[in-house]
């Protein structure tokens, strides 16, 4: 398993209800997506910062979804281009189904 924060970083703050549209519009494709455990999409507090978090079942579907064509789309999206940190998940918890 494997995690992927992506980081989109502003100098100004971002509108929180244009990334909750983003959210919104963005959803669909990633619902039933093979390897894809969960996506969240996130505004940190202090509003500059957008962050996406993915869990993969598998590193190789997780590192090759975030090809170069990807980025350039989501900098287009989002107005600037981010920072992908891949994460080795060493444990998970999933309280979805309690």
């Amino acid at each position: 398993m494997i995690g992927v924060l992506v980081t989109f970083t502003q100098t100004d703050k971002f509108d929180r209800s244009t990334l909750a549209k983003i959210a919104g519009e963005l959803r669909g494709p990633f619902e039933g997506m093979a390897g894809l455990r969960f996506k969240s999409f996130m505004l940190d507090e202090d509003g500059v910062r957008a962050r996406n978090f993915y869990v993969w079942d598998d590193e190789e579907k997780g590192r090759s979804f975030f090809t170069e064509e990807l980025v350039d789309k989501v900098a287009g999206i989002y107005g600037v281009r981010p920072k992908i940190e891949y994460l080795d998940i060493l444990g998970f918890v999933d309280n979805s189904g309690a």
